[in-house]
């Protein structure tokens, strides 16, 4: 019966070189963790902006040593400069009504007649005011009723005058003539609601252009900003041809043909 229970315990083979003593003990790498000549490092982090990127520059010190090390994670490869330009053009914020745009050539312009045009959207009037000898650029709305402007005429004293109940104003906007207003009563027509709305205009390259901003704050708009200058269109050696067309077509219709045309 012994003999059975002795022969049911399974043994183990433990080779002699395992069986020394000293080969039992803490291993090497636990006693270097618990070594206290290992020094304990302490780290910082700062995060520095610029204009057009940000890094972390980290900081290594150390209990044993009074210098410090710096490590960076600025990218040291040059900056391609397109990245600067998206980068410009992601934080600039581009203002339609803020800009200079051409309405018509002088050549296809009457000035016995007011001429009505739409240009971004807004609906407005050219008309020659001889007692200043300069194209003007008003809404093309009166102030009474919003009839078009365009629809009237250049009375006889040079004023724009309303096709509707005859308003006439000059080329400040002023409104001069109310025909309905009694002589003797009320100067209504000096009252600044029956003023026209005015938009800086000048002529530059045989060319009407306007800024399309009625707010006064921009009326002398053209002292501190000026429409693009091509000097070859004022040069009499270069010779030009002006062609004027109306259409409606926006930029919507532009993005369609465009596409059109490059997957057609």
């Amino acid at each position: 019966m012994e003999t059975l229970r002795a022969s049911s315990v399974p043994s183990f083979y433990i080779p002699k070189a395992l069986q020394k003593a000293h080969l039992i003990t803490k291993p090497n790498f636990m006693k270097f963790q618990s070594s206290q000549l290992i020094p304990s490092w302490s780290f910082s982090s700062t995060k520095e902006n610029t204009s057009t990127r940000s890094f972390k520059v980290f900081t290594i010190s150390s209990p044993t040593s009074s210098s410090s090390t710096i490590i960076s994670t600025e990218n040291t490869y040059p900056r391609p400069p397109e990245a600067d330009f998206e980068a410009e053009i992601k934080d600039e914020k581009f203002d339609w009504f803020s800009e200079w745009y051409p309405i018509m050539p002088l050549c296809d312009l009457d000035k016995r007649v007011p001429h009505g045009k739409k240009v971004l959207g807004l609906d407005i009037v050219v008309w020659w005011d001889k007692n200043e000898s300069s194209w003007k650029v008003f809404d093309d709305a009166c102030p009474h009723r919003l009839a078009p402007l365009s629809d009237g005429r250049i009375d006889k004293s040079g004023r724009l005058q309303c096709a509707y109940h005859g308003w006439c104003f000059n080329g400040s906007g002023d409104c001069k003539l109310i025909p309905q207003a009694a002589p003797g009563g009320p100067q209504v027509h000096t009252s600044k609601k029956a003023c026209a709305r005015v938009y800086p205009s000048i002529v530059q390259h045989d060319m009407v252009w306007f800024w399309p901003n009625t707010n006064p704050e921009y009326k002398d708009i053209i002292t501190k900003k000026k429409p693009p200058f091509i000097p070859q269109l004022d040069d009499p050696s270069f010779s030009k041809v002006w062609i004027n067309r109306d259409i409606p077509y926006g930029y919507v219709n532009k993005l369609s043909l465009s596409f059109n045309l490059k997957f057609k």
